[in-house]
């Protein structure tokens, strides 16, 4: 990275959030002159909310994002204070990691990577406006440099856009944590006849780590031997920290209804759309008046800070109300406030405005991409990020843009939901998104996706070789495990494992197929596979054991794919198709669909339409 110089670039990025600097790297890695814009050097790579990294379908995007070759997964591993997989008792399919990173070290390695990257300057100053010149962006207006050219523009502007905190009554024009807000773009992306929404989301207070009565909690610590994040990296992490587990009680619940008036929530001081599911405490204890209490955890925000995160407790409560439903808590009623819960508005835009590429539909050129679009948590918004650095470097070069499709990757899920469905509330990630979750596991994610990363010249040639021995140690063991069997007289495993009984021989493969049968139960009776990784053995094993029900998810792709693999003509005129009903016309002409099968995942668009889409095709070939 080198100080800004006044020039031109390829692309230049508005944000240095999640998706800004992935954005800004897979630009420059990609060859790409590149500009990262931000309003202040300590905003980078900040963690406003909760200082953890991955989480239910977000550890999948994590792992995603670093086999195409992007950051957060590397950067997410030398951070980690704690990291455990989720789901455990739900199937590989929906496996999670989540790590506890340290806040403030995360910032300074990702200063590190922006400052050691090749083709990338950074320049700390507003961005006012987008310059766009028939229907083409060709570079930004910042507040006190001016006008600085760019063959493509990525705006990854996060919760800043006019950001409003609120905690009670009172309200500031601010973005998170107390930093400076942006004031100006909004009105520029209205002047280029953006769609413009109000969204809202929150945070719980930080607690001093000296004021909390941990014996009075359950401990919980984090696994050793499941690994990191990148595929890059083949340790455990050892030295964790703890968190804590507590809970709310009735009379957390009973301060929270008698101040009910008191919410901003509830009393109309906000106006955006909040999460649904990542809901305050006042509106869970509203919303779900039978629970007697709601889980809370008490997390690090760093090895050497004095913070403790309280997540769970989001709110937007006055401050004194904060102090007494937070002290009503086991373990929390000597807690000393060192910042206060509160909430935070912003602009958003309309995330039907892009294509799949990320790219704004009205304007050539433009990329959005994070919480801009509608999306939130720190994963999204580095996949979105990521995809829209890629395509800026690619629209620079002339060269078809990069997507991925719902059945390769939960990034394709998540764009495809965001572009094609749009949102009217803060989107997340969740496994019961994607169809196709079983063949998208997170421990898959190199096999899928590295060398598409390599072909774009993002993925390392270290990063291919080592996804390729990887692959190749998966496939010996599956070969292995035809050929290796399981004694007869070992059949107690059978029963130990699985309450069954067994008594014949069998192959290691027809072994695994019985639910309480493992590799790691296998070692028991068998050193045949001592050799190889813990990795390899678990991505074979999932292979193994539910292959009948990979066969059939292939089978419903490639049923899907037919759809996908019918273009509609970018100038169809869907009011003209008289057998389109008015609402599918409406739909389909606003939001322009790249296939049928896009079209078809649209609200609205019946089987129906789909049909008379169909013959349309079928009648102008």
């Amino acid at each position: 990275m080198r100080e800004f110089s006044a020039g031109s670039y390829d692309v230049a990025v508005i944000g240095a959030g999640h998706a800004g600097i992935e954005a800004a790297l897979a630009a420059a890695r990609m060859g790409k002159s590149t500009l990262l814009t931000t309003l202040e050097k300590s905003g980078v790579a900040l963690m406003p909310c909760n200082p953890a990294i991955g989480g239910t379908a977000k550890g999948h995007l994590v792992r995603e994002v670093d086999a195409l070759g992007g950051q957060m997964g590397l950067s997410a591993d030398e951070a980690l204070l704690q990291i455990k997989m989720l789901n455990r008792g739900k199937g590989p399919a929906v496996f999670s990691l989540r790590g506890q990173a340290d806040k403030a070290l995360y910032h300074d390695i990702m200063l590190r990577v922006l400052e050691n990257q090749k083709n990338l300057d950074v320049l700390y100053d507003e961005t006012t406006k987008i310059l766009v010149k028939d229907g083409v962006a060709h570079g930004i207006t910042t507040l006190e440099n001016g006008e600085i050219e760019g063959r493509a523009v990525v705006i990854a502007t996060g919760v800043y856009l006019n950001g409003r905190t609120i905690i009670g009554a009172e309200t500031k024009s601010s973005g998170p944590v107390g930093f400076k807000n942006a004031t100006h773009l909004t009105d520029n992306l209205l002047s280029l006849g953006i769609d413009i929404r109000r969204f809202k989301t929150g945070t719980p207070a930080r607690i001093a780590k000296d004021s909390i009565d941990y014996d009075e909690m359950e401990v919980q610590e984090g696994e050793s031997d499941i690994g990191t994040f990148s595929f890059m990296n083949d340790g455990n992490l050892y030295s964790q920290m703890p968190c804590w587990l507590t809970y709310t009680n009735e009379k957390t619940h009973e301060i929270i209804r008698k101040n009910i008036k008191r919410s901003p929530l509830y009393n109309g001081t906000i106006h955006g759309i909040g999460p649904r599911y990542c809901p305050s405490i006042e509106d869970k204890v509203m919303r779900f008046p039978d629970k007697t209490r709601h889980q809370i955890f008490v997390e690090p925000e760093g090895r050497d800070s004095d913070l403790m995160y309280i997540q769970g407790m989001s709110s937007s409560l006055p401050k004194d109300v904060q102090e007494e439903m937070y002290h009503s808590i086991k373990g929390l009623t000597h807690a000393r406030f060192i910042r206060y819960a509160y909430a935070i508005e912003y602009d958003c835009i309309n995330p039907l405005e892009l294509s799949s590429s990320l790219q704004v539909k009205r304007i050539k050129g433009l990329y959005s991409a994070g919480q801009i679009n509608g999306s939130s948590g720190y994963e999204e918004a580095a996949a979105q990020g990521l995809m829209a650095g890629i395509n800026a470097a690619l629209y620079v070069d002339e060269k078809p843009p990069f997507t991925l499709n719902r059945d390769e990757a939960y990034i394709g899920v998540l764009i495809d939901d965001l572009v094609t469905k749009g949102t009217n509330e803060p989107y997340r990630m969740m496994t019961a998104r994607a169809e196709y979750r079983l063949r998208l596991r997170q421990d898959n994610a190199d096999l899928r996706l590295t060398e598409k990363g390599y072909a774009l010249g993002l993925a390392t040639e270290e990063r291919l070789k080592k996804m390729q021995e990887r692959r190749e140690e998966i496939e010996r063991i599956v070969r292995l495990s035809e050929t290796v069997k399981i004694k007869k007289e070992n059949g107690g495993i059978f029963e130990r494992y699985e309450g069954v009984q067994v008594e014949k021989t069998m192959p290691v493969k027809e072994a695994l197929k019985h639910p309480g049968i493992t590799f790691d139960v296998l070692k028991e009776v068998t050193n045949a596979f001592s050799e190889f990784s813990k990795s390899a053995l678990f991505s074979a094993e999932v292979m193994i054991k539910y292959a009948g029900y990979l066969e059939k998810e292939d089978a419903a792709i490639r049923d899907a794919r037919r759809l996908e693999e019918k273009i509609l003509p970018e100038d169809i005129d869907y009011n003209a198709l008289s057998g389109l009903r008015i609402e599918a016309r409406q739909k389909l002409s606003k939001i322009r669909p790249a296939t049928l099968g896009q079209a078809s995942r649209i609200s609205g668009v019946s089987p129906a339409d789909i049909t008379v889409l169909l013959i349309y095709l079928k009648t102008a070939k």
